[in-house]
């Protein structure tokens, strides 16, 4: 018996976009409780600096989702969350103690996977894969996430290397008992991978054993609302 095709799309809209929202607020309220109305307050005020990417089965159902944010007015989340308990940390001045530069930085948000038929780690593959690929089509140099310590585990197993920001720690987030503040140089942490793990290496950056999923071709993010240009 084999699995229905699955289908990779970045930036999705319309009818797509509405199925990896399906997807993340189903996995988030079984995982960590959090509500559409929690969400909303969470994630409303980066909504023009927010992209998608989600892997479609063949009848449009969202079996994974990763949310990003971009830098823009509202700045990014983990920055601006880590001012809040358990952390209270001043997230712009703790970015420049580590090197990182805001304008060159996304914020990996949520990733979310449905659970069963055995493709979990397939579909996560898939989207460490295409956040890597939006990432160099998009000139980002960093990446910063609030990330829970199972979710982390599955990065350091494919030896994707984080580390927490400066001033930071393990602590409560978001309906997980179990979240730290992280940071990665995305080029030196896969350069770091490439050695020590080439195997991964070749599945995240290479793609190489994704072959069940139909990527798409053009990585570049659009980002919806933009200001008019002058007359």
């Amino acid at each position: 018996m084999t699995s229905a095709p699955l289908r990779f799309v970045f930036d999705p809209v319309g009818d797509e976009l509405a199925a990896a929202r399906q997807c993340e607020a189903d996995v988030f309220l079984e995982a960590y409780g959090n509500t559409a109305e929690e969400f909303e307050v969470e994630y409303g005020a980066y909504e023009d600096s927010t992209g998608f990417m989600t892997i479609l089965e063949d009848d449009g159902r969202a079996v994974a989702v990763a949310r990003f944010i971009a830098p823009g007015p509202a700045g990014l989340k983990t920055l601006n969350d880590v001012s809040r308990p358990p952390w209270h940390v001043d997230g712009l001045r703790s970015a420049r103690s580590a090197g990182i530069n805001p304008d060159r930085t996304w914020d990996i948000a949520t990733i979310a996977v449905r659970p069963g038929a055995g493709r979990g780690g397939l579909c996560a593959s898939a989207l460490y894969h295409g956040l890597i690929r939006a990432i160099y089509a998009n000139d980002i140099e960093f990446v910063v996430m609030i990330m829970d310590s199972h979710a982390r585990q599955l990065l350091t197993s494919l030896g994707m290397p984080t580390q927490a920001l400066p001033g930071t720690k393990t602590g409560e987030y978001l309906g997980s008992a179990s979240s730290t503040p992280l940071w990665s140089h995305v080029n030196r942490g896969l350069d770091q991978q490439r050695q020590e793990s080439p195997d991964a290496y070749r599945l995240i950056f290479q793609g190489t054993g994704l072959d069940g999923i139909s990527m798409p071709s053009d990585w570049v993010w659009r980002r919806k609302s933009v200001a008019p240009a002058d007359a």
